[in-house]
């Protein structure tokens, strides 16, 4: 297979994603298996709800959102992935798809093979920590969130969605005092189970207190103590 001229070494996010630990030799081995096709837009789906798992996801740029449907075919978002996120772990049991990935923006994605991503994970120990790392990750944030959804108040909701957004974006090397929301307030109402409305006025009232900035999809944060504060520091 021809290497593609974009490769897990160059990358700057695989400490996030699966080459993490490997050594040039075996994320070779890694990149050969990895398909980089076109860019995503904004609104195209990466996969469906029901259809067959044939590969997991890497996200290298731009942003996505995955969500089921209910009965009365409306979304219920369940997270938002940035660059450095693997989608497509809750196939793996039923190895079936449950949910939708969506692209929020212009973005490009890493495809990994699943049939040939297990012959791999049986020649590389360090390769299958990694993934088992990244799942485990994966079920502490469905907790995160369950508690979110569960504890805390609206505005501590929306305090914590601001900085656990603002740390991801950290960890990737970006600013975590400047930001764009690359998802609606619907989409974030949905996420946190409030209103557009809430979520509007929540986000006018941290202006006006100067804790974030709020330009448009620019968030600034000005007060980090006291958004943390607001959290509930979770």
């Amino acid at each position: 297979m021809q290497r593609s001229a974009i490769n897990c070494q160059d990358c700057g996010f695989s400490q996030l994603c699966l080459p993490f630990s490997l050594n040039d030799q075996e994320m070779t081995k890694l990149d050969d298996i990895i398909q980089r096709k076109r860019p995503l837009h904004k609104g195209d789906i990466l996969f469906e709800s029901g259809t067959a798992l044939k590969s997991l996801f890497a996200v290298r740029t731009g942003s996505f959102k995955t969500f089921t449907l209910t009965e009365q075919g409306e979304q219920q978002i369940t997270g938002f992935h940035l660059p450095g996120d693997i989608i497509g772990f809750d196939a793996i049991n039923t190895q079936q798809h449950v949910s939708y990935a969506e692209a929020l923006e212009t973005g490009m994605i890493c495809e990994i093979p699943f049939n040939n991503l297990e012959l791999l994970l049986d020649q590389l120990p360090k390769l299958r920590q990694q993934m088992m790392r990244l799942m485990s990750q994966d079920i502490q944030a469905d907790q995160q969130m369950l508690l979110l959804l569960n504890r805390k108040t609206a505005e501590q909701k929306l305090a914590t969605f601001l900085n656990h957004l603002a740390s991801r974006y950290g960890n990737r090397g970006f600013s975590s005092k400047a930001f764009r929301l690359t998802m609606t307030r619907s989409d974030i109402g949905n996420y946190l189970g409030l209103t557009v409305e809430t979520i509007s006025r929540l986000l006018s009232k941290l202006h006006k207190d100067q804790i974030i900035d709020v330009d448009g999809k620019l968030i600034t944060i000005l007060d980090a103590s006291a958004l943390n504060n607001l959290a509930g520091n979770c």
